[in-house]
């Protein structure tokens, strides 16, 4: 596995941007897993190395499932959660 299929990419960014109260946590997700120094290569977005997803979506999935939509909006839903019960600011 090699991370989320092109054709997988889509469905998965809809499913977030129908929630609108999860873009900043979204947002904060994408800035925490990019590596350092992301702005200095192509495609100069912060996008999580393609290695360590490729690890995370194996342990997570195993060897050929990729994560759907629902998915990720739920690991946002818990991401934003966990940032409150820690006290950690997050909009939404």
């Amino acid at each position: 596995m090699s991370g989320v299929a092109p054709h997988r990419a889509g469905p998965i960014v809809t499913a977030v941007l129908v929630h609108p109260s999860l873009w900043p946590t979204a947002i904060g997700q994408a800035f925490r897993l990019a590596p350092a120094g992301w702005w200095r290569r192509p495609p100069f977005l912060p996008l999580p190395d393609a290695g360590y997803l490729a690890f995370r979506l194996e342990t997570q999935y195993g060897r050929d499932a990729e994560p759907t939509g629902e998915d990720v909006v739920s690991y946002l839903r818990w991401c934003r959660d966990e940032a409150r019960r820690r006290g950690h600011h997050v909009d939404g």
